[in-house]
């Protein structure tokens, strides 16, 4: 697997600084530095939303970022990446997820991202539960995933 130079792959409550994270990637080779950021939005399917919260195994979730972060490595020419994702309870608003990827180019860049972006949503260990607007305490869990092992998925 492609190694990184400097990986930066953390999952935990902290509040994400997205400036910090931009700051870790470029290098001097590097025309492109892009940041995916996700919010929490007021809504979902028709609902109110007023707050989320995302539960998780830390170390289990960070290593199949790491896998993740390699893998989009190998398929593109980019340089660094880094990825953090919250957990507990968040507002609308606040954010919940940020990838930043540096690349010579920017297709690669994009592409690397919604690659990490839509891999994450597919394998990394993380649950989350809404709370809605329109009932007193009314929360649900939404669908997750069940991580593959590596091995299964051919890899």
């Amino acid at each position: 697997m492609a190694e990184l130079i400097n990986p930066f792959i953390r999952v935990g409550p902290e509040p994400i600084d997205p400036g910090a994270l931009l700051a870790m990637v470029p290098g001097a080779s590097d025309g492109a530095v892009l940041l995916f950021w996700g919010v929490v939005r007021n809504q979902n399917q028709g609902r109110a939303v007023e707050s989320l919260e995302y539960e998780t195994y830390p170390a289990m979730a960070e290593a199949v970022l790491l896998e993740i972060a390699r893998e989009a490595r190998e398929r593109w020419s980019i340089g660094e990446i880094a990825i953090q994702h919250r957990t507990g309870k968040l507002e609308v608003g606040e954010g919940s997820v940020a990838i930043a990827v540096a690349s010579p180019h920017r297709a690669e860049a994009y592409e690397a991202s919604r690659y990490i972006i839509e891999e994450l949503k597919q394998r990394v260990p993380i649950w989350k539960r809404e709370g809605y607007a329109d009932g007193p305490g009314e929360r649900e869990w939404l669908g997750g995933h069940i991580p593959i092992p590596s091995a299964e998925r051919g890899g």
